[in-house]
């Protein structure tokens, strides 16, 4: 029979219809599975927080096998002919039709478990239309999928209050156990909730009660359909009246940053369903309350903010971290500042003279020029230069003239190339960016990386990144020093009397047990730091304003140090009697040898000062002065600053009110001279003058000649920031 021509619109329009509908089911009956939520736990098991979730909660745990007495109790309750019926249970849809055409509104909705998943997978309002789709969709998914799978697609999906979505999320986050040891009371207790997750929620009083009441109608189902043998029967009715009412979790408020942290962790990861974190909750709460008690105190001196990080030394496992002091909307508390990128001051000089000890470039026994005519163009802070003196005691100290002439020594991409191997900074800017100011904090860095970058200081060399949960994939520890060249700036940090006159004795520098302690301090005072460990733990703490903007004269050791002191000094607690005051352990091979601090020589009893230094075994001690590497020969040669250094200026000075000193070495004795900025005369001088030239942005060139005299100096281009 031969189709009229006028039909065939029709009958094409009809087909299409058809095949985009069978389409759309076909697409809708498709598996949607969410991204799982991870529980995360403390290191001793307490809850801390969900990580990730679907769009309407948490949950969407996998379900890789249904155990048996779980899928008994679901169907019992749920769909008992599920394993008879293609997706469709027609006796039920005509029992729902009978029931809703006696009634005036619609009371039995015929809802197999298939139907179910398409209507959770693709929800929709209520009504015959949408209800014809999830049948469609249902028959569809069995066919495609089989029955097996459709019920443990429904397990990962269907709700059980408070978010839960799936049966082995609610297995974990109502009874804390995986869903294979659920009791039958327990089991029945959930196969209840799905019917109405908001009404039977366990976690409330009235809601456990009608979930219980629920659950014994799915026991007595089971013991009539035989899956319950009499004694199994009675033991779970007793069972499921003594179920303890789950307690509600919360995540803690102390811990927010440090969850925020593991999140972005997790979420670059495989999925996981479980974390253990690394942090000690107890802990994370008591450092937190120490840590603001003394915010608190430096706030009328400007301070704002606190982050603190506290590390098991030997894992590099972070035991606790306090991104801001409150986690609330005043200032700023929600950044976690251990994150933020600031300027580090004298904490990045013990690294700086640990590459010159690694490279040979000095000695524990080198003496080291601490004076103002030193050609960095880089002064100390107190303007109190100390003249000669052994590492130990300029790192101590603190001195910053002597860790500038280190970085000259070894060199200055050298040592940007170490401190980025410690982790200290991920970033393509050459090293003439920051020039000297490497060694006073130039470079800027964040919390995080200093600890993780003084824990290979405090593990002999051995760089370890932080480990924030227990199945973190990390790679191995890696060597970035030796252990001799670690355990000596160990020493040196952990020398109060090396101290001595920068800082005074029985400040929050110095502990009752052995402690390494670099505080450091950036320009102005709007950073205040501390790095310090033990033989047990590493802290960390940051001092500042969210705005950047100065403190009131706040340094790292009158802030920062305070905290990590009374951090310490609470979690060694018995320790701290100074019953176990000995000192770190020295590197191998070496002997302690009583050293005269002037010269770098052994005692021959006549020094003024004498430090006792370990060196190597059997071996001459070797001292020698390091001066500055020599610039290019002239009769007038500029000191200071330095050949294709690099300067930051202050932004907020005034114009005009910050300066660089501009100094010569005569050979030929004190004349008078011309100084020439960018090829025009600048000012006149005497060559032994200091000469104070106003900074102005930008690359400038600098070159002395005598007034009467044709020879000149080399001339020298700075640049400034």
């Amino acid at each position: 029979m031969v189709l009229p021509v006028r039909h065939r619109p029709i009958v094409a329009a009809l087909l299409l219809g058809a095949v985009l509908l069978a389409g759309y089911v076909w697409h809708r009956s498709t598996f949607v599975a969410p991204s799982p939520t991870a529980i995360v736990t403390d290191r001793h098991g307490a809850f801390m927080a969900q990580i990730g979730g679907g769009p309407d909660g948490y949950g969407y745990w996998p379900v890789e096998r249904v155990p048996e007495r779980v899928e008994a109790a679901i169907l019992a309750l749920e769909d008992h002919r599920f394993w008879d019926h293609p997706g469709v249970d027609p006796l039920a849809v005509l029992r729902a039709l009978k029931s809703n055409l006696r009634s005036a509104h619609r009371i039995s909705g015929a809802s197999t478990i298939a139907m179910q998943v398409a209507r959770m997978q693709d929800p929709a309002s209520r009504g015959y239309v949408s209800k014809a789709f999830e049948a469609a969709t249902a028959l569809v998914m069995t066919a495609r999928y089989g029955r097996e799978a459709v019920l443990r697609q429904y397990l990962a999906l269907v709700p059980f209050g408070q978010n839960s979505h799936g049966i082995a999320h609610a297995a974990r986050w109502y009874f804390d156990k995986p869903v294979e040891d659920l009791s039958w009371a327990e089991i029945a207790v959930l196969s209840a909730v799905p019917q109405s997750p908001a009404a039977m929620n366990p976690g409330s009083v009235s809601g456990r009660a009608r979930a219980v009441d629920r659950g014994r109608k799915a026991l007595v189902r089971l013991h009539d359909q035989g899956v319950l043998d009499d004694a199994a029967y009675a033991q779970s009715l007793v069972d499921i009246d003594n179920l303890a009412a789950p307690q509600r979790m919360a995540r803690s408020p102390d811990a927010l940053h440090a969850i925020l942290r593991i999140g972005d962790l997790v979420h670059k990861g495989p999925p996981i369903e479980r974390v253990r974190s690394t942090i000690d909750l107890g802990l994370q709460q008591h450092v937190a309350k120490l840590a603001r008690q003394r915010l608190d105190a430096l706030r009328p001196l400007g301070a704002e903010q606190v982050s603190v990080m506290v590390v098991d030394r030997r894992s590099m496992e972070v035991l606790a971290l306090i991104g801001s002091g409150r986690y609330d909307a005043a200032d700023a508390g929600k950044i976690d500042y251990s994150l933020r990128q600031r300027s580090p001051g004298s904490t990045l000089k013990p690294f700086i003279f640990a590459e010159a000890l690694e490279q040979g470039d000095i000695g524990p026994a080198t003496i080291l020029n601490d004076n103002p005519d030193n050609g960095t163009g880089i002064d100390d802070a107190d303007r109190r230069f100390l003249g000669p003196l052994l590492p130990r005691q300029a790192l101590a100290n603190s001195r910053n003239v002597p860790a500038a002439l280190l970085v000259r020594l070894v060199g200055l991409d050298r040592t940007h190339w170490f401190l980025g191997n410690l982790g200290l900074h991920h970033e393509d800017h050459p090293a003439d960016r920051y020039g000297l100011t490497l060694s006073v904090g130039g470079m800027p860095t964040t919390l995080d990386r200093l600890v993780s970058a003084y824990g290979a200081l405090a593990n002999e060399g051995s760089f370890t990144p932080l480990r924030w949960y227990r199945e973190q994939a990390e790679p191995p520890a890696r060597p970035v020093l030796s252990a001799t060249t670690a355990r000596l700036i160990t020493m040196f940090l952990a020398d109060p009397m090396a101290r001595l006159p920068s800082f005074a004795r029985m400040g929050a520098t110095e502990y009752p047990f052995p402690t390494a302690v670099k505080t450091g301090t950036s320009q102005g005072y709007r950073d205040a730091w501390v790095a310090a460990y033990t033989d047990r733990y590493l802290v960390g703490v940051w001092v500042g304003r969210p705005d950047g903007r100065p403190m009131t004269g706040i340094s790292g050791a009158s802030s920062a140090a305070l905290v990590a002191h009374d951090i310490l000094l609470d979690l060694h607690g018995a320790d701290a009697d100074g019953l176990n005051d000995t000192m770190f352990r020295p590197p191998a091979g070496h002997e302690p040898v009583p050293l005269c601090a002037s010269t770098g020589r052994p005692s021959d009893g006549t020094c003024a000062q004498v430090l006792t230094e370990f060196m190597p075994a059997n071996r001459p001690v070797e001292s020698a002065v390091k001066p500055a590497p020599p610039s290019v020969p002239a009769r007038l040669r500029i000191v200071s600053p330095l050949n294709h250094s690099s300067f930051i200026r202050n932004p907020e000075a005034p114009r005009g009110s910050t300066f660089l000193p501009l100094r010569l070495s005569a050979e030929s004795g004190d004349v008078q001279i011309v100084w020439y900025v960018d090829g025009q005369p600048f000012q006149v001088a005497m060559a032994s003058e200091t000469v104070q030239w106003p900074i102005q942005p930008g690359r400038h060139q600098f070159e002395a000649r005598p007034a009467y005299d044709p020879g000149g100096s080399s001339r020298i281009e700075v640049v400034i920031r």
